[in-house]
């Protein structure tokens, strides 16, 4: 198992954001997580990722227990997240955000041969090497936000609503990224509103409700239950 998560509890003050969530990920699976705003989907990731910490549970990544782990050290051991909102670093260039991407990795021209790799599945990045990341489009800044995990060379990348303020072609677009990434070997955990998206290409997935996992199993299951229909996917399935 790659990742496993039992009984989170997470907090914000007096807030329980997180109450005893468990789920767990596979090598080579893309798990979604999905659930209205405010049922603990982004505070789940950023709780893996090491930015937020949990008063109880454990994670553990690869057989270690990575709970009490800083976040920097987190992305060491081969979890990477692009987060929600992107958060691009807005004055510096494409190249610059990618070449931050890789602040890791001491080998230049294995970072040389990554850069050309994400440019290579980014077309468009390659044409806006030198624009400022705050010039960008939304769709412009995705793909940016997620080659610049890629260049952490993650094992477990996690993703925080890829698909949020794109248009529908565009969304179709990350999402075929998002499956090609996972063809290369990157397991991926990933957050979304757009349930019917996500599970789609998922192999499972887990239902969030204020802070507890309330449905879960294979991604064309959970499409197809009349439970996750009604909420999450407009009534049709």
């Amino acid at each position: 198992m790659m990742l496993e998560v039992k009984n989170l509890h997470v907090y914000y003050g007096a807030i329980h954001a997180l109450k005893g969530i468990s789920f767990h990920v596979e090598r080579g699976e893309i798990v979604a997580l999905i659930g209205a705003n405010g049922a603990g989907k982004s505070t789940t990731l950023n709780t893996i990722s090491g930015i937020l910490s949990a008063r109880e549970g454990t994670i553990h990544f690869l057989d270690q227990e990575i709970s009490l782990v800083p976040a920097s050290d987190i992305v060491r051991l081969g979890i990477v997240q692009s987060p929600e909102g992107r958060k691009i670093f807005a004055t510096l260039t494409v190249m610059e955000n990618l070449e931050m991407g890789a602040y890791l990795h001491n080998d230049k021209d294995q970072v040389k041969r990554d850069i050309e790799s994400v440019m290579q599945r980014f077309p468009r990045l390659r044409e806006r090497a030198k624009q400022l990341g705050g010039t960008l489009s939304g769709g412009e800044q995705q793909m940016l936000a997620i080659a610049r995990a890629l260049m952490a060379r993650p094992q477990l990348l996690l993703l925080d609503e890829p698909s949020m303020g794109l248009s529908p072609i565009l969304v179709e677009t990350i999402f075929e990224i998002i499956r090609d990434i996972n063809s290369q070997g990157v397991s991926i955990l990933l957050v979304e509103q757009n349930a019917q998206m996500a599970l789609s290409i998922a192999d499972r997935g887990y239902v969030l409700e204020t802070g507890q996992v309330v449905l879960e199993g294979q991604g064309q299951e959970l499409l197809h239950n009349p439970t996750v229909i009604s909420a999450y996917l407009g009534g049709h399935g």
